[in-house]
């Protein structure tokens, strides 16, 4: 099974240019996909509605969208009624199997003064995989403040690790003639969490490493898939500066469960794509 999950920075390459055709592009071979930055209505790119022209370019998938805000653009008259026309920015999951259940988790901000601080969220998906029912997260963190993304990585930990407790979407369906999704405990957690490798976030996220026996795997702790494998080291990134190239971090993480190392097979940051100012992370799970 192969993951990925990529900020698409609104459908804009390094070369500044609007191509969601060679975003797909960079996501070929993908089972299950973890998107950001992606848009309708937005002034950015035009008002396009990325949803739809991303299901369009991905017919065989199944898809969960959740705008972590939804803002009021402009009102138009269609057929005599008024119509508001939205702008939304939040996170996609794709998949070749069905999606059986979705939510979308607002994380927790505070406001600001000068910078620019936007509702961020993360994505929920339950996927019907051959191997068993499955829980995807596509995750946006703060990219200003590492206190929020402090406070939000704390949220979103209480949701993944207690998601059996809290029941998911529905529990006790049956009274209104519904059948109960799954509660699996497997999840994959991805995206974009705008922390570098060994900040007190990410520390946060997967705790501190032991000077004797490094970091300890836990049941209760997300294990960064690429610091599994070895791939962190001081050259390695997943985002760089439009403009100005050498100006690198790594920024992007797929997190797996702590049941999940032993199916680890493969992780890597995919350097080479150029649909964005990020870089697709891939994770295969045997």
């Amino acid at each position: 099974m192969k993951l990925v999950s990529y900020n698409i920075q609104y459908g804009f390459g390094l070369d500044g240019r609007y191509d969601l055709e060679r975003i797909v592009g960079n996501l070929t071979g993908a089972d299950i996909i973890a998107l950001q930055e992606v848009t309708r209505g937005s002034p950015a790119n035009g008002g396009v509605d990325m949803v739809a022209a991303i299901e369009d370019l991905l017919p065989d998938y199944f898809s969960a969208y959740g705008p972590a805000f939804d803002l009021h653009a402009e009102t138009v008259i269609e057929n005599g009624r008024a119509i508001s026309r939205r702008h939304q920015f939040g996170n996609m999951v794709l998949s070749r199997w069905p999606v059986l259940s979705t939510r979308t988790l607002l994380l927790p901000r505070t406001r600001t003064v000068g910078k620019l601080n936007l509702q961020r969220g993360a994505t929920e998906a339950v996927i019907e995989t051959p191997a068993g029912a499955l829980r995807v997260y596509s995750v946006h963190l703060d990219h200003v403040s590492p206190d929020e993304r402090i406070a939000q990585i704390s949220y979103i930990r209480d949701r993944v690790h207690g998601f059996v407790a809290e029941g998911g979407t529905l529990t006790g369906g049956a009274e209104i003639n519904l059948v109960d999704p799954p509660l699996p405990e497997d999840y994959v957690m991805m995206g974009d969490f705008n922390m570098v490798p060994e900040s007190p976030e990410y520390i946060a996220c997967v705790g501190h490493k032991d000077g004797f026996y490094g970091r300890t795997a836990r049941f209760d702790t997300p294990i960064d898939a690429l610091d599994a494998v070895g791939w962190h080291a001081g050259d390695r990134y997943s985002w760089v500066e439009s403009g100005n190239p050498q100006r690198r971090m790594h920024l992007d993480y797929c997190f797996i469960n702590a049941g999940f190392v032993s199916r680890l097979k493969s992780a890597h940051v995919d350097v080479g794509a150029e649909g964005s100012d990020h870089f697709p992370v891939w994770i295969e799970i045997e």
